[in-house]
């Protein structure tokens, strides 16, 4: 994951062939556990869930942190909270990319201020599971590179994703209708330097991410679709949900991945 890398004139940047799958224009995040001085203080702004991650831009252009990258190849321990007397709110650690302008690790909490922590929650652990198939297992984050080339603005079907979901799974549009703000979605030429949900097949042209090829489906595939739809958390509490492991043969079950966290 990175800091301040992934903003430009006010507005997200993102990859080329990365879509944005939801949208949240008010949320909170605090930040613990490491003392970079752009973490201090509690961050107002938009929260994007990708097909390769999540991305926080501040509203305050004064804000030392302007954008946070957490790719899910580098999230660990998500989960999802309801207090009693307070907002729902998603919960975790992410580890840094290297030259990602900090170091180690830093532990998040994201409140949703106008509601949906636990259906925004569900939808990227979906999501990360489905791009957990196109990663090695434990894999470190790769180092950020920043874009060669230049960034421009994109239309809106250039960075919406498919109305049919992704291998069976749609995620929960109803519960985030908002898109981004006009003007305000910017692509770079660069490609995710990790898998998203589809793997590394990318439209052609650059910043076109909204439709084109990708690959046919195969068996993987059609286990994927039958996972996304139950290995992400327990039906019966669905306030818990936590990052499985990258894609091996079966997903784990909950309570594989109740006992792995416990010990």
């Amino acid at each position: 994951m990175s800091l301040n890398t992934a903003h430009a004139d006010h507005g997200v940047l993102i990859h080329a062939g990365e879509c944005i799958i939801l949208f949240s224009d008010n949320v909170t995040v605090e930040f613990y556990g490491n003392d970079t001085t752009e973490f201090k203080g509690v961050k107002q702004g938009r929260m994007y869930l990708t097909t390769h991650r999540m991305i926080f831009n501040s509203k305050n252009n004064a804000e030392p942190l302007r954008s946070f990258s957490f790719p899910f190849i580098a999230m660990e321990d998500v989960t999802v909270e309801q207090p009693m007397f307070s907002a729902n709110y998603i919960k975790g650690k992410v580890r840094a990319q290297p030259n990602g302008n900090f170091i180690g690790e830093v532990k998040f909490k994201l409140t949703f201020k106008s509601g949906g922590a636990i259906e925004y929650g569900q939808a990227m652990l979906k999501a990360a599971h489905l791009a957990s198939r196109h990663m090695s297992p434990g894999a470190a984050p790769p180092p950020y590179t920043p874009p060669s080339g230049p960034w421009y603005a994109a239309p809106p079907p250039a960075y919406a994703p498919p109305p049919q979901g992704y291998y069976g799974w749609v995620p929960p549009y109803t519960a985030f209708p908002d898109q981004p703000p006009p003007n305000s979605v910017f692509v770079s030429n660069n490609p995710p330097p990790y898998p998203g949900v589809s793997g590394v097949v990318y439209p052609p042209g650059a910043g076109y991410s909204g439709a084109g090829p990708r690959t046919p489906p195969s068996a993987s595939d059609a286990k994927a679709a039958e996972a996304a739809q139950s290995a992400y958390y327990d039906p019966n509490r669905p306030q818990t949900a936590y990052v499985p492991p990258p894609y091996n043969d079966q997903p784990p079950t909950y309570q594989e991945s109740v006992s792995k966290k416990q010990n």
